[in-house]
C-alpha cells in the first residue's frame, strides 16, 4: 500500500507542477498586466515603469520560479482589480462555494444511489425505465435552464425558498439541487451497474445460501463492493462542483469562488485568475488522489495491479 501511495503522490505532484506552469504561461502570454494596471490611454513610459516594478521584463521561467516560490510561502500576490491580497479574497469566498459543493454532493447521493440500487434490483421494470428517463433528462438539462425553472416555481409561483444570496441555509437549497442534478445520471448508472454485477457474483449466491437476504445482504455484502467506482466519480464531481459553480452562483447571486472568478476574468485581474486556476486544479488533483488511495485501501486488487 505504501509503495502504491508513494507512486500516486509523486505523480500528483508532477501533474500539479505542470498545471501551475501551464496556467502561469498561458495567462502571462495572453495578457499584459502592466497595461491593465496603467489603464487605457496610459503613456508607454508609465507602462514600462510598471512592467519593471512587477519584474515582467525578466525571462518567463524566472518569473514562474519567483511566483512559485512566493506561493509556497503563502504569498499569492495582490489583486490588480480589488487591490487586496489574493489569498484573503479567496478565503472570503471559499466557504460559500465549499458549502454549495458539499450540499450538491449530498443531493446527488440521496437521489442517485437509491434510484440506482432500486433499478438494479428490478431490472427492465417500470421503475428501471423511469430511473433511466430521469437520468437522461438530468444529463441533457442545462444548469441555467433548471435554475430558472426552480426560481420561477419555488421562488415566484410557490415562494418557499429564497432565490438569491447566501446568508442562510435555505439559500443553498435551490442552488444545491441545480448543481447536484448534473451528477445524478453518472452516479445512478454506476450504482445500477455495480449492484447488478455484485448480485450476479458467486459470493453473493454463497451468502444467500448461508441465510443472508434483504437489507442484511444488501448492506453487508452488496453495497460495499458495488459503490467502489462511485467513490472515484464522486471525487471528480466534487472537484467539478468546486471549480464549475460559476453559472449557479451567478444566477442565484451567491458570493462564492465561481462568481468571484468571473468578476476577476472580466476585470483582467491576472494574479487572482492564475491563483484560482491553480487552486481549482490542485483541488481536482488532490481529490482524485484521495479517491485512488481510498479505492486501493478498499480493494487490494488495485494496489497489487
Amino acid at each position: 500500500m505504501l509503495r502504491y501511495a508513494s507512486k500516486r503522490v509523486v505523480l500528483a505532484i508532477l501533474v500539479a507542477l505542470a498545471v501551475s506552469f501551464a496556467a502561469f504561461l498561458l495567462l502571462s502570454v495572453a495578457t499584459d498586466p502592466a497595461s491593465a494596471i496603467a489603464g487605457e490611454g496610459a503613456e508607454p513610459e508609465v507602462i514600462e515603469q510598471i512592467r519593471e516594478q512587477l519584474g515582467l521584463n525578466r525571462p518567463l521561467l524566472v518569473q514562474y520560479g519567483s511566483w512559485l516560490l512566493h506561493v509556497f510561502h503563502g504569498d499569492f500576490g495582490t489583486s490588480y482589480y480589488w487591490h487586496q491580497p489574493v489569498g484573503t479574497l479567496i478565503l472570503e469566498h471559499l466557504p460559500v462555494t465549499l458549502t454549495l459543493a458539499l450540499s450538491a454532493i449530498f443531493v446527488t447521493l440521496i437521489v442517485a444511489i437509491p434510484l440506482g440500487t432500486i433499478a438494479a434490483l428490478y431490472p427492465n421494470s417500470l421503475i428501471d425505465r423511469l430511473s433511466l428517463a430521469i437520468a437522461v433528462s438530468a444529463q441533457a438539462m442545462p444548469s441555467f435552464w433548471l435554475a430558472l425553472v426552480l426560481i420561477i416555481v419555488f421562488g415566484v409561483m410557490i415562494p418557499i425558498f429564497p432565490i438569491s444570496g447566501d446568508a442562510h441555509a435555505w439559500n443553498y437549497v435551490l442552488p444545491a439541487i441545480v448543481l447536484g442534478a448534473h451528477s445524478v445520471p453518472a452516479v445512478m448508472r454506476l450504482t445500477r451497474v455495480g449492484v447488478m454485477d455484485v448480485m450476479a457474483s458467486d459470493y453473493i449466491r454463497t451468502a444467500r445460501a448461508k441465510g443472508f437476504y434483504g437489507y442484511r445482504l444488501l448492506s453487508r455484502q452488496v453495497m460495499r463492493n458495488a459503490l467502489l467506482p462511485v467513490v472515484s466519480v464522486l471525487s471528480v464531481q466534487l472537484g467539478y462542483k468546486l471549480g464549475g459553480s460559476v453559472v449557479t452562483e451567478t444566477v442565484f447571486a451567491m458570493n462564492g469562488l465561481g462568481r468571484f472568478a468571473l468578476q476577476s476574468i472580466v476585470g483582467g485581474d491576472i494574479p487572482t485568475v492564475q491563483m484560482l486556476v491553480v487552486l481549482f486544479a490542485m483541488t481536482f488533483i488532490g481529490l482524485t488522489l484521495l479517491a485512488d488511495l481510498l479505492n486501493a485501501w478498499l480493494d487490494p486488487r488495485i494496489r497489487l495491479a
